[in-house]
């Protein structure tokens, strides 16, 4: 019995990867480089240095600020100040906005003024409005339409802080 291939030596450990990683990374590079000629041939990749400026964004048109005498804003507070409601209330009546109701908020840790409108055909008065009130924001919000106030003012620490000055 003849034995062909006795006298080999036996196959070192861990070689077997080699061709494997090879193989791995030929195919990583062929993919890339077919990746990248295909998108230099379609122009989505661009090597020149030629980029072109954008436009800057435009200004989002905001309403004229306005008081409307038809409609009643009710101030609510949102501070732990008390009276707080009242007297910004006094300070829109004698700017000429009626006031329906000057309350507390359901809650008194609010830190920014905001004067909250219905519908969009309102940001005028509610511009209006913040303006009479020091560091107020606008907003639209139907969260109170639902109960019938169309402009409602919730106070916040920042207007109690404005006040105290």
């Amino acid at each position: 019995m003849d034995r062909v291939g006795a006298h080999r030596a036996p196959a070192r450990r861990g070689r077997r990867w080699v061709p494997f990683a090879w193989a791995a990374l030929a195919t990583v590079v062929l993919a890339g480089a077919g990746i990248a000629a295909v998108a230099a041939y379609n122009q989505r990749l661009d090597f020149d240095d030629t980029a072109l400026p954008t436009a800057p964004a435009s200004a989002v048109p905001t309403a004229e600020p306005t008081l409307a005498p038809d409609v009643t804003v009710a101030v609510l507070n949102g501070t732990s100040t008390t009276g707080l409601a009242a007297q910004a209330g006094e300070v829109l009546t004698a700017a000429g906005v009626p006031v329906g109701i000057t309350t507390n908020a359901d809650r008194n840790d609010i830190e920014q003024t905001v004067v909250y409108y219905a519908t969009a055909d309102l940001e005028g008065a509610a511009r209006g409005v913040a303006q009479q009130l020091p560091e107020a924001e606008v907003r639209l919000s139907e969260e109170f339409g639902e109960e019938g106030m169309q402009l409602v003012v919730v106070l916040g620490a920042d207007y109690a802080d404005a006040v105290e000055e």
